[in-house]
């Protein structure tokens, strides 16, 4: 049975929506950013090269799973994919929080109207027959977002130690901090705060629970993550030009274009 806005049964009205405003201005910026980040990630992944500018490792690169990396040193090396893997190892990384961001709730509404016109925004007749919601393939694919949120947070924390190792120098002696320091540490914070406003975190803290006095201490963490996820899709959004420009300053410092600047 067609379900869709234009099925018959719907009202029938010349126009597509009665909205007089610029609906459409935020679902095509969502398109020209997302197809710009899309290009650029693609690219990288396939340069296979400039990823690592002792001691900094960029995050489409790590942790480095394969063995056809660059030599890494103390940066968090972990070879278990042998040698039959000869494409770039950002191919392999890139999965998971291409997953995780994929089956997020606030990007799924924002390129499904982008990209799908499902709908392009409230009140907009779709140009889509029929409705099935994420229940066939490939959307079924869409309830793995818990599992992605676990393997996003395992990596969060490698990136986290990508950044303390950070406080080191080329030679590999601790105790020094460079700009790229900086850009890594922010980029890591930037990263826990979307993965921690996600609604399945805010879930894991306070769902199912029917007394919260019960439960002080998931109560509070439950009350943190809420305030984060009020803000959900900012941080959606400035995580991810943080996670391309962090790629970007440790792509131009290992490409000698300028020198990373230390503090100490």
């Amino acid at each position: 049975m067609s379900t869709g806005t234009l099925s018959p049964g719907r009202a029938k009205i010349p126009q597509p929506t009665l909205r007089t405003d610029r609906y459409w201005v935020a679902p095509l910026i969502t398109f020209v950013v997302f197809l710009a980040f899309i290009a650029y990630a693609t690219f990288r992944a396939f340069q296979n090269d400039y990823y690592y500018a002792s001691p900094y490792i960029s995050p489409f690169y790590s942790p480095c799973i394969s063995n056809n990396c660059v030599p890494m040193p103390g940066a968090g090396e972990v070879h278990f994919i042998g040698p039959w893997w000869g494409l770039s190892p950002a191919l392999l990384i890139l999965i998971v929080p291409l997953g995780f961001r994929m089956t997020c709730y606030y990007y799924r509404k924002a390129y499904y109207r982008a990209f799908w016109q499902s709908p392009t925004a409230c009140a907009v007749a779709e140009p889509h027959a029929k409705y099935t919601g994420e229940t066939r393939f490939p959307l079924i694919f869409q309830n793995s977002h818990r599992y992605f949120f676990a393997l996003a947070s395992l990596f969060n924390i490698i990136l986290t130690w990508d950044a303390i190792l950070g406080f080191r120098n080329a030679a590999g002696a601790w105790g020094h901090m460079g700009l790229g320091t900086l850009v890594l540490l922010a980029n890591a914070g930037l990263l826990w705060a979307y993965t921690a406003s996600c609604h399945s975190c805010r879930h894991i803290m306070g769902g199912k629970l029917k007394h919260f006095s019960k439960h002080p201490m998931r109560y509070k963490a439950w009350q943190l993550v809420s305030k984060l996820n009020a803000r959900h899709m900012q941080l959606a959004w400035v995580s991810l030009f943080g996670v391309a420009l962090t790629d970007l300053y440790v792509w131009l410092v290992a490409a000698n274009v300028f020198s990373d600047p230390r503090f100490f």
